[in-house]
């Protein structure tokens, strides 16, 4: 058996997704299925409100309509996705759900794909996207975990310590 599973979209009733994902964590704890269904996910995203001059954060769904889910395609996990309420079916051709890609699963956000750093401390750097684009440093710190940098730039005749994302910077050779 694949050791992670993969992650499946399931098509359910529109306004039902947290009802759908609520109810698909309550059957795979009643029946111990948690060796092949692993997670649920609703897209979401924060979306900042502002009315009557005070600031609100809501969360919007990305995808109405769709739930995800992280399993091992069993005909089990399949029937019991399926049958639970709310499902209308699995995103696939005819009755084969088809796993998305894992690029399609870093586009989505949905699981943090860790991005590998050919870099270390001292290291001169490019910054390629956000504020300090075409910007170049030296590497002062590295931090795996977070998937950041702190670089030494030079602006306006100073060194500033800025922090970015592994995917803002690229290596100079």
């Amino acid at each position: 058996m694949e050791e992670r599973g993969k992650w499946y979209v399931v098509h359910t009733y529109s306004g039902y997704e947290n009802k759908v994902k609520a109810n698909i964590e309550k059957i795979v704890e009643n029946r111990n299925m948690q060796d092949v269904i692993f997670e649920v996910r609703v897209p979401v995203e924060e979306q900042i409100e502002i009315k009557n001059g005070k600031k609100k954060v809501t969360q919007k769904k990305i995808f109405p309509g769709y739930v995800i889910v992280k399993m091992i395609m069993t005909d089990e996990s399949w029937y019991v996705v399926r049958n639970t309420r709310g499902v209308t079916g699995f995103v696939g051709p005819g009755s084969k759900p088809v796993p998305l890609t894992d690029t399609e699963v870093k586009n989505l956000g949905v699981e943090k794909v860790p991005v590998k750093l050919d870099a270390k401390v001292g290291d001169s750097v490019k910054v390629i996207s956000g504020p300090f684009e075409n910007f170049v440093g030296v590497i002062l710190e590295i931090n795996n975990e977070k998937q950041k940098v702190k670089v030494l730039v030079s602006m306006f005749g100073r060194e500033t310590p800025v922090e970015l994302q592994f995917f803002q910077i690229e290596t100079l050779k």
